[in-house]
C-alpha cells in the first residue's frame, strides 16, 4: 500500500501535474529511446528487467477504468487517460488547445517516432486523431459536450515527423449540429484538411426546448 491513493472518485489536479505528468513524460521518452535504441542485447536485456520492475511498482495499487475523463477534487474535471490529451497517458502527444479570440483553435506538438506510418513521416491516422480533436474543441461550449458525428479527410501529402501545427474553426451551425473545419501543416506547409460535424445530445439545455 502507498502512502498516498488517489480517492476513487476525484482526483487532485495539482497533485496529477507535479507527480504523474513527469512520469508520463519519462515513460514518453522511454517510447522513444525503445523504437531509437541501438544497444547491444545484454543491454536491452537489463533494460528490461527496469521496465519490468517499475510495472510492477505502479500495478501493486490501480484505479478502475473508465481513465479518459475524471472528476477533480475542486468540482471540475480533468483529462487523465484521453489518448489525445491524457495527464497519465503517455500515447498522448499530447495537445495542448489555445483558443483564440475569434473562436478558433490551435496547437503545436513535436511528433516523434512513436507517431510514425510511412519512413519519417507522420502515420494517417495519428493526422486523424489530432484533427478530431482539434475541431471537436471549437463545438465544445461549458456544460454543452459536443461528439464528433462525421470526420472528413483530405490528405495532401505526407506530414514529416517533427514540429506541425493544427488549427480550426467553425464554419457553421445549426440545431444541435457544430459544423467545423480544420487543417494539419508542417514547415512546409498544409498536409491535411479536415471536415467535420460534431452533435450535441439533447438534454435539459432551455436552448433546445
Amino acid at each position: 500500500m502507498t502512502e498516498h491513493s488517489e480517492d476513487s472518485e476525484h482526483v487532485g489536479i495539482d497533485r496529477g501535474h507535479a507527480i504523474f505528468a513527469p512520469l508520463t513524460q519519462s515513460v514518453r521518452r522511454l517510447i522513444d529511446a525503445t523504437i531509437r535504441t541501438d544497444v547491444d542485447d545484454h543491454a536491452v536485456e537489463t533494460a528490461r528487467a527496469l521496465v519490468d520492475q517499475a510495472t510492477g511498482i505502479l500495478a501493486e495499487q490501480q484505479i478502475a477504468g473508465p481513465f479518459g475523463v475524471r472528476q477533480a477534487s475542486d468540482g471540475g474535471t480533468v483529462a487523465w487517460g484521453n489518448v489525445a490529451i491524457g495527464l497519465r497517458n503517455p500515447v498522448a502527444p499530447p495537445l495542448v488547445i489555445h483558443h483564440r479570440a475569434d473562436g478558433s483553435v490551435c496547437t503545436d506538438i513535436d511528433l516523434g517516432a512513436a507517431y510514425e506510418g510511412p519512413p519519417g513521416h507522420v502515420h494517417g491516422g495519428i493526422s486523424a486523431l489530432i484533427l478530431d480533436h482539434v475541431l471537436a474543441a471549437t463545438a465544445h461550449q461549458p456544460d454543452k459536450p459536443a461528439f464528433t458525428g462525421t470526420l472528413t479527410i483530405r490528405y495532401r501529402r505526407p506530414t514529416r515527423l517533427g514540429p506541425v501545427h493544427a488549427e480550426a474553426r467553425i464554419d457553421r451551425s445549426d440545431g444541435a449540429k457544430t459544423f467545423a473545419v480544420g487543417h494539419l501543416s508542417d514547415s512546409d506547409g498544409v498536409t491535411v484538411d479536415a471536415h467535420g460535424v460534431f452533435i450535441r445530445p439533447k438534454g435539459p439545455d432551455p436552448d433546445e426546448q
